[in-house]
């Protein structure tokens, strides 16, 4: 089996899960923090998406630009044309806000069909190709998407712990 048709199924899984997570909160619940220092759900949205659209897009297409910058997602929410989330303050992260989240789930379709559209057209040779700058360098692509991998499933837990906190009623549908 290729590597792009193992790892391509597991990722279009998680996008639906995360947007699962997401589609029906209202803002209060999306900006909720649930202790002082914790992300909210927004942030881990936002913080994964943005993570998986610089991997793809900047790093293993070094220097195409992300859907974010492309599309303009940074000026229409207002948010920081680079950062991630990566390294940022439990103040800065808890500072990160969409207007709607219905827009926001448009931006993560975007660049969740970027993805798709690499893993697509990528061959095994693509996906053992080793990476350069400042992520992992040397670390080969498919590495780095396994980790994209554990990455977004982490958020996603944490995303339903929160609705659990929240008493939402619902449980992880995992």
């Amino acid at each position: 089996m290729a590597i792009a048709d193992y790892i391509r199924p597991h990722l279009t899984r998680l996008h639906d899960n995360l947007i699962r997570s997401a589609q029906s909160l209202t803002q209060e619940q999306l900006h909720w923090p649930p202790a002082d220092g914790s992300n909210h759900i927004a942030f881990c949205l936002w913080h994964y998406t943005r993570s998986e659209d610089n991997l793809v897009r900047w790093t293993f297409q070094n220097p195409r630009p992300t859907v974010w910058l492309e599309e303009g997602w940074h000026e229409k929410f207002g948010l920081d044309r680079a950062r991630q989330g990566t390294g940022m303050t439990p103040q800065e992260a808890v500072a990160v806000r969409f207007p709607d989240i219905n827009e926001f789930l448009t931006y993560m379709n975007h660049a969740w069909q970027s993805t798709d559209e690499f893993l697509a057209s990528a061959t095994t040779a693509d996906l053992e190709r080793a990476i350069t700058g400042n992520y992992r360098p040397g670390t080969k692509i498919a590495d780095v998407l396994a980790i994209t991998l554990a990455h977004g499933w982490g958020h996603l837990g944490q995303i339903w712990a929160i609705r659990g906190m929240m008493e939402m009623g619902e449980g992880s549908p995992i």
